[in-house]
Formats: C-alpha cells, structure tokens, sequence
C-alpha cells in the first residue's frame, strides 16, 4: 500500500506540473477563430480532464490515512512520506494549478475580446474602403473630361468649377488618411489578415495618385486655355486703341507755348510703350511650337498674331514723325524758360550783393559771411546749370533749329549779367572778409589785455604762505600762471601778424597801433613780475621746508638714540638674529633720513645764494642737525658692528662643528674603498661611492679658507676667546690634513685602475646626458601659436648643436670602453660593460632618428601655424566685407546714390586687389595638403571656408552693384519728374 501511494502521488504531482507549464503557455492563436478553439480546448480541460485528476487525489489522502491507521493498530511505527509527496505538498501544488487555470482563463477571455474587436475594425475598412473606390474612380471619369468652352466667360466659368472640384477632392484627402490609420491600426494589432488590408489600402492610395496627377494636369490644360482667350481679348483691345492713337498721331499742331507740348508729348509716350505690349503675342507663338497640348488652332493665332504686328508698324511710324516735331517744340520753348528763371535770379542776387551793410560786429559780420557763402554756393550750383543751358544753346544754332536767332541773343544777353553778378559777390567777399577781421582783431586784444591785467594783479600779491603747505599751494598756482603767460607771447605775435594782415586804410588807425603797444608793455612788466615773485615764493618754501625737516630728523633721532642706548648686545643666537633684523630695518630707514637731510642742505644753499634775511637761523639749524646727524651714524655703525661680531663667533662654532664632521665623512668613505680589490666590480663601487669626491674636497678647502679668516677676525675682535677660536681652527686643519692624505694614500693604491674608474664616470656622465636629451626630443608637445611654433624649433635646433657638443664625448667613451673590454669578455662584469656600450651606440642611434622625426614634425606645426596667421589676416578682410556689404544703404537723392555706388565700385576695387592675399593663402594651404602636412584637413576645412566666404562675397557685391545702379536710375528718374513738375507749377503761377 505504501508502494501503491507513493507511485500514485509521484505521478498525480507530475500531472499537476505538466499540466502548469501547459497553462502557463502565453503563445495565443492571432485569429477569432484560433482563440475560440483555444477557449473550447480549456473549458474541455475543466470539465472532462480535471475531474478524474481531483478524485484521484481525494483517494490518496483516504490511502494515507488507512496506512497510519493501521500502523498503529499494528503498534508499528507511523509511515511518513518523503519530502514532496506529503498531503500538504499535494495541496500546494492543487493550489498552484488553480492560479495558473485562472490565469489561462482571464488570458484567453481578454484576447477573445481583442479579436473580436480586430475583426469589426476590418469590417468597418473593408466598407469605406468599397466607398473610397468607387468615389476616387467617378471623380477620375469627371476630371479627365476637357470641356472648357471657346471663349473668355466660358474658360473662366470652367476654372472656377475645376476651382470647386479641387476644393471638393483636397477636403476628401482626410478620409483617405482615416482609411489608412485604420490599416496602420490593424497592422500595429498584429491582424492575421493584414497583407489584404495593406493590398487594398494600397490601392486606394494609387487611385488617390492617380487622381492627383488628372487633377494637376487638367488645372494646366485650363490655365492655358484661359491664358490664350485671355492673350486674344488683350490682343482685341490693343487693336481698338492703336486705331484710335492713328487719328492723333495725324495732327500737324505742335503747338507753340510750353505748356501744351508736355501733353502732347506724353501722348506720343503712350504710343512708344507698344514695343512692350507687343511682346504678349509670345506666349500666343510658344502655344503654336509646344509639341503638347493645343488649346487651340495654331494657325488662328499666327493670323491673329501678324494682323496685330501690322497695325503696331503703321503707328510707330505716326509715332516717330509725331516725336520729332514735338522734340524741336520742347528744346526751344525749354530753351527759353529756363534762361528765364536765370534772368530772375541773376537780378534778385545782385539786389542782395549790393547792399552796403557790413556788419556792427564780429558776430553780426560772421552772419553776413554765412549768408554770404550761402550766396556763393548756390552761385557755383547755378554755374553749372548756365553752362548746361548755353551748350544747348549752342547746339540749338549748330543744327540751325528754327529760332536759333532768338536762342543767340538770349545766351549773349544773359552771359553779361552773370558776369556783372561774379565780379559784385568778389567784391562783397573781399569787404566782408576785411571787416572780421579787424573786428576780430579788436575783439581778440580787449580779451588778452583784460587777462594781462588780471594776472598783474596776482603778480603783485604780497602772501608768500604761513607754512609750507600754503607755500607749495601758492607755488603750483604760481607755475601754471606763469605757463599762460608765456604761451600768450605767442598770441600777442599772432595779434602783430593779424593787425599787419588788414588793409591799408584799417592797418594806420591810431586804435588799432596804441592797443599793440598798450599789450605789448603790459607783457613785458608781466614778466618781470613773474620771476619777481617766483624767487620769493622759492626762498619762503625752502626756510619752511628747513624748519620742519629739520623737526622731523631730530624727533626720529631721538627716538632711535633712545632705543639704541637701551640695547645690550645679547648672547643667545635668537636674540643675536632678532636685533640684527632690527638693525637692518633701521639702515633702510637711515637711507630715507639720509635723503631728507641732503635736501635741507640744497635748501640752506639757496637761501645762501638769495642772501636771505633769516641765513642767519637758517645756518645754525643746518649745523646742529649735520652735528647730531653724524654722531647718530656713528652710533648705528658702533652698535651694529658689536652685534655682528657676536653673531659671527657663535656661527663660527657652530660652522666649525658642520665642517669637521664633513671631512671626517669623506675621510671615512674613502677609507671604506680599500678592501674591496682590483677588479671591475670592485672598480664600480669604488666609483660609486667616490662620486662627486674632488668636487666636494673643492667645496671643503673653499669653507675652510673662509673660516680661517674668519678665525683672524674673531681673534681679534674677542681677544678673551682668542684661544678656543685658533685651537677650533687647528683642529680643522687637522682633519683636512688626514683626509687628504687619506685620498692620497687610496689614489697611490689604485694605480692603474683609476684610468678604468674615469672611463666609467665618464660613460654614466654620458648616459645621463643621453637619457636626459631623448627625454627631451621624445615631447610631443604640439604648438598652439605661432611664437610657440618658432620657440619649440629654435629649442629643437638648440638640442642639435648640444648633440653636436657631445658627439666627440661620445666617440671617446666608445673607443676607451672597446680597449677596457677587449680581451675581457670571459668575465661576465665586463660583458656586462659590453651591453652597456652596445646599449649606448643604439642610444645614440636613435636620439639621432628620434631628432629627425620631431624636425619633421615641429616643421608641419610651424608650416601650418603660419598658415593660419595668413587665414586670420584673410578672415579679417572677409569679416570687413561682410559688415561693408550689410550695411549699404539705399539713398534717397540723386547725389547719395551717385555717391553710394562710387564707393561700392571703390570697395568691390579694394576686393579686388585683396585677392592677391587670398590666393597666396591658399596657395600655402594647397601645399600644406599636398605634401601630407599632419593638419592637412583642418587646413583643407579653413582653405574651403575661406573659399566659399570670398564667393558669397563676390555674388553679394555683384548684387548690392546692381541695386544701388537700380537706385541710381530711379532717383535720377525722380529727379526728372521733380523738375518737370516744379516747371508746370512755375508755368501756371506765371
């Protein structure tokens, strides 16, 4: 029985697990019908499946349950099942097969209800597809019908129906998009039947096309269509009036006043506008040529065409014999108003420059020039006009016009008065110009002798300052005075030269002399007043600036002498540094003091030289301040020496102490060389441990020549410790003694090896030296700027002549170390010395090639720096151009734009000579990228930027060269209606 529920209950949980995994299955049909058989499958499962497998697990725990029973009626122990086959395990699993058939159950439900929502959406496209099929294929029959009409009215009535047609098919373009969201919808659904739906939709959107294109193609059939009757009514209309421009053209009247023959000439304008009108028939003979469509028959139009180019013929040669009666009409009667207005204008200046008034005063004198000038202006513009006026006059009388009589005495008549006009405003300049100035002259010398006067007056002041900071106040007014004053001289040369400019009549007036004079005195007692009081103001602040400098140096005395007095000389070396750092202080301090000092003795010197009434008290202060100035230096100089000596013996020791134990140092590392033996090995310890020996014996001697003087000095200065300080420095010579007898002794002992200990100092010097320069060679820096690039070359190059130094260095080390090795290469030291020089020949060998490789490429960095120093020279000149060509304005006068265009011809001139930069800069560049230079593509990048610009700014300048000559001509028309205007305006006054 056990046996019997064990098997049952292995595989009743088989089953269950099976049976999950089955559940757990997520792969669903794509279809409703799938889905459905699914849902029956499931439900099948439940109901025929499941049953049996619920019964069967009910009977194991009844099995169970007998089992134990009837072991403990049997007094036996009480089975238990194995881990997993327990009723608790049993109903866990039941219960996990529950989830997973609930879980099945909800999956399949909710993709029943997406199917079944898929296939009402493919029913829904499938009917408005059948709906947009049908409309697109009736509205392709409509637009393929050419029904436009045979005239004007019906075309037009056609394009407004083929208008409403386009409106009708674009308003349906969003229910062709819906259809094909739909299909986008299924597709993103993943519909089982979505390559009919995508076959179908793209159809419905080939229709679309397909209707487009006829619609397209029907608009440009129309528009033709429309643009022939269009041409046609045009061409009836030209006709009509041509026919009537015939009977104007046929009058003979020109008319004889001026202001009839501007209509008339307007008239003949009309007629010469034709040559334009004509150009309409050219669509009509492009309509006659085109292979295409035809709207109509292509000879209608030729006929048409011809008949309108014959009556155009005929009135164009109405229209010249009507011009050329009418040009003779405007040049005389033109000829005529303007000499006219000249006449008028002629008498109206010389009305003005005959007046007598010259003017009151310099102000109302400079109003009268103004107006005058004015005057002359407008004179000079009006010369150029008469010139014009006569030249056509002389014109006139060269081709014997009809009234060249009259056009004669005309020109004559007005050629004497405008001279007369010329010789009067001369006349009236000259006056005008003589009368400002003299009164400028009268003007100019009130203001300079008021000032004269003014500055007098503080000449003679009497305040010299109560102290010295007055008195440098007064000083500086003083200078800056006495500066106006002699850059007046200069004004009153120039009122001499302006006084002998004047006429005759105005230069001998008795005012204008006695005022030159009156200046002239006053300058000069000026001067003498300025030096008068300068030496007062000097003398009276060099006594104030004794007197309080004096104060000063003797208060700062005071004080140091006190503090000097109180200091004893300590004998702690802190101490001992402290009031040397003190001392020191006070030097500096005695330096300033030195130069106030020296600055009262100029001051007393001067008032010497000026005899001074206080010399006197000047004097004695000047000798009690050198007297105690000098005794307090002596102080200083006392007090500092005995602190110095104090310092120095204690240094000593203690120099004393660090020096012997140097030596003993020495002494003892050379000792330690002596067991070591002969050979190599031994040898490069040994140069091992006395490297840098002689330049530290050097060192030792120098120290010890500086501490025996300083032994001397000591002696002397410290008599009491005269004894301790020459046994310290016997001691000292003592050990110096043994450490070179020591070294001498050692060097005996070597012999010949210490030619083998040179030989290896020398090969480390060498491959240190080496190591340090390939370190050097092998940068990789990159230059950023130009100076950069030039540094790092020069720097490289400097690298070439060191290498060049030590190349007998190097052969010299090769050749010894090849003797030192020959014979030796058993012993591994010396093939070990073998690798060392083979080492050192690859050294070389590749500082060498290392050199050559960064030449090559510090070489590209400065080619290439270089080029981009022209490339912002370049982009300077772009950037210039640019800013010119955006910012030319458009003038609204005649003169501005005649002014604008001359200096665009000028600027676009200017662009061209810079081409010359611009081409050698990409010159350089090109070779740059041919030779492979290692910037090539920034290079090639700024080259084509730089290209590209220059080009934008060509076409730019060509286009501002058309618009400004554009503006040109518009302004110059401009201007030739104002005038005409202003001319019928005149006309009609009159």
């Amino acid at each position: 029985m056990i046996d019997k529920y064990e098997t049952l209950s292995s595989d009743l949980l088989t089953w269950i697990q099976q049976t999950i995994m089955i559940l757990n299955n997520r792969k669903l049909a794509n279809s409703l019908t799938g889905v459905q058989q699914q849902l029956q499958s499931f439900n099948s499962y439940r109901i025929v499946e499941k049953p049996p497998k619920f019964q069967e697990k009910g009977n194991l725990e009844v099995l169970l349950f007998t089992i134990q029973s009837r072991m403990r009626a049997n007094k036996q122990r009480v089975y238990t099942p194995k881990e997993g086959a327990l009723v608790a395990d049993l109903n866990r699993a039941w219960e996990h097969l529950e989830w997973a058939e609930h879980e099945r159950e909800r999956v399949l439900r909710d993709e029943l209800i997406r199917q079944e929502k898929l296939e009402q959406m493919a029913r829904r496209f499938d009917r408005k597809a059948s709906m947009r099929e049908t409309w697109l294929l009736e509205n392709q029959r409509l637009v393929a019908q050419d029904n436009f009409g045979y005239d004007l009215p019906a075309v037009e009535a056609a394009k407004k129906k083929h208008d409403a047609i386009e409106t009708d098919i674009a308003a349906y373009e969003e229910r062709i998009q819906g259809i094909v969201a739909i299909s986008k919808e299924l597709e993103s659904e993943r519909y089982h039947d979505t390559k009919r739906i995508d076959v179908r939709k793209d159809n419905i959107l080939r229709l679309w096309d397909y209707l487009q294109e006829l619609l397209k193609a029907r608009r440009a059939r129309l528009d033709k269509n429309l643009t022939l009757q269009r041409i046609f009514q045009e061409m009836l209309y030209i006709i009509n009036w041509m026919d009537g421009m015939k009977v104007h053209s046929n009058t003979k009247n020109t008319h004889n006043t001026i202001t009839i023959w501007p209509k008339q000439l307007t008239k003949w304008k009309i007629l010469t506008v034709m040559h334009t009108v004509l150009t309409i028939p050219g669509p009509c003979c492009n309509q006659t040529h085109n292979p295409g469509y035809k709207p109509c028959d292509p000879q209608v139009i030729k006929d048409r065409v011809q008949h309108l180019d014959l009556c155009y013929q005929e009135l164009c040669a109405l229209a010249a014999q009507r011009r050329a009666r009418l040009e003779q009409s405007r040049r005389l009667w033109n000829f005529f108003w303007e000499m006219a207005e000249l006449e008028s204008w002629i008498k109206e200046k010389e009305h003005i420059f005959s007046s007598l008034d010259y003017g009151k005063d310099l102000t109302s004198v400079l109003v009268l020039q103004s107006k005058h000038s004015a005057f002359e202006n407008e004179l000079g513009a009006r010369r150029a006009h008469l010139q014009q006026i006569l030249d056509e006059g002389d014109k006139m009388i060269q081709a014997r016009h009809f009234g060249a009589p009259q056009v004669g005495d005309c020109m004559e008549d007005v050629r004497r008065q405008w001279q007369q006009l010329e010789e009067l405003a001369a006349f009236r300049r000259q006056n005008l110009q003589d009368t400002q100035r003299f009164f400028q002259f009268q003007g100019e010398a009130e203001d300079l002798k008021a000032w004269l006067l003014d500055a007098k007056r503080q000449m003679t002041s009497d305040d010299m300052g109560h102290d010295e900071y007055t008195t440098q106040r007064l000083l500086k007014r003083h200078r800056d005075l006495r500066n106006d004053v002699a850059r007046n001289g200069a004004t009153i040369d120039a009122l001499t030269k302006q006084a002998a400019a004047l006429p005759e009549e105005l230069r001998n007036t008795p005012d204008i002399q006695r005022r030159l004079k009156d200046i002239r005195d006053l300058y000069m007692e000026l001067m003498s007043l300025c030096d008068l009081r300068q030496r007062k103001l000097d003398d009276a602040m060099a006594l104030y600036t004794i007197f309080s400098e004096t104060d000063s140096c003797e208060l700062w005395m005071g004080q140091k002498e006190t503090w000097l007095v109180g200091l004893d000389v300590p004998e702690n070396l802190e101490d001992l540094e402290v009031v040397q750092n003190r001392l020191s202080i006070l030097a500096s301090d005695m330096a300033n003091v030195q130069t106030r000092v020296d600055d009262v003795n100029k001051a007393v010197k001067q008032l010497e030289d000026s005899r001074h009434p206080c010399t006197k008290e000047v004097k004695e202060c000047q000798l009690r301040l050198n007297k105690r100035w000098e005794a307090f230096k002596a102080m200083v100089v006392d007090k500092k020496r005995k602190v110095d000596s104090a310092l120095s013996y204690h240094n000593y020791g203690l120099e004393c102490d660090e020096t012997e134990a140097w030596i003993r140092d020495k002494t003892r590392v050379i000792k330690s060389t002596q067991d070591l033996g002969n050979d190599l090995n031994a040898v490069m310890t040994i140069q091992r441990k006395l490297y840098g020996m002689e330049r530290d014996l050097a060192a030792i001697e120098d120290k010890l020549n500086f501490l025996r003087s300083e032994a001397d000095q000591l002696a002397k200065d410290h008599p009491d410790n005269a004894a301790d300080i020459l046994f310290r420095r016997a001691e000292l010579d003592a050990a110096w003694d043994n450490l070179r007898a020591t070294l001498k002794d050692r060097e005996d002992s070597l012999g010949e090896v210490s030619k083998l200990q040179t030989f290896l100092q020398d090969m480390d010097d060498f491959q240190s030296w080496l190591f340090k320069t390939q370190k050097a060679v092998a940068s990789e820096d990159l230059p950023e700027t130009l100076p950069q690039a030039e540094q790092l070359l020069n720097l490289h190059d400097d690298v070439y002549d060191e290498m060049d130094a030590h190349e007998e260095d190097y052969h010299k080390v090769r050749d010894t170390g090849v003797a030192v090795t020959q014979g030796q290469l058993d012993d591994p030291q010396y093939q070990e010395l073998d690798k060392r020089l083979k080492g050192l020949d690859r050294g070389w060998d590749e500082l060498h090639k290392m050199w050559d490789s960064r030449k090559g490429f510090l070489d590209q960095g400065l080619g290439f720096q270089l080029f981009m120093r022209d490339t912002k020279q370049v982009e300077t000149i772009l950037n210039n151009q640019e800013y010119t060509l955006a910012h030319t304005d458009k003038h609204d006068t005649l003169d501005g734009a005649e002014q604008a265009l001359k200096k665009h011809e000028d600027f676009v001139c200017t662009m061209d000579a810079n081409m010359e930069k611009l081409a050698s800069t990409l010159e350089g560049g090109q070779r740059l990228v041919d030779s492979g230079n290692l910037y090539s593509p920034r290079v090639q990048d700024k080259m084509d930027s730089i290209h590209d610009r220059y080009n934008k700014n060509r076409g730019k300048a060509n286009e501002v060269t058309g618009i400004l000559k554009d503006n040109r001509d518009l302004q110059h028309f401009l201007q030739n209606t104002q005038d005409v205007s202003y001319f019928i305006y005149f006309l009609g006054t009159r």
